[in-house]
């Protein structure tokens, strides 16, 4: 006589294993996106022209 769904024993050791490891794995940042972060800004030395242009348009003064 077979067993029944319910005489089965149940192995579940190592895919809960494995699906903890890649739901550790997916949570973090990638090391490459944190580099990304720490990098610094590069600024152009031309934004701060451009708003001091703008403010004086702005202010009616075309010279």
């Amino acid at each position: 006589m077979t067993k029944t769904l319910t005489d089965h024993e149940r192995s579940t050791g190592s895919g809960r294993l494995r699906a903890y490891v890649a739901h550790d794995r997916e949570s973090g940042v990638h090391p490459a996106i944190e580099a990304l972060h720490r990098r610094p800004h590069a600024r152009d030395g031309d934004d701060g022209r451009k708003t001091a242009e703008y403010a004086r348009i702005e202010r009616g003064r075309e010279e």
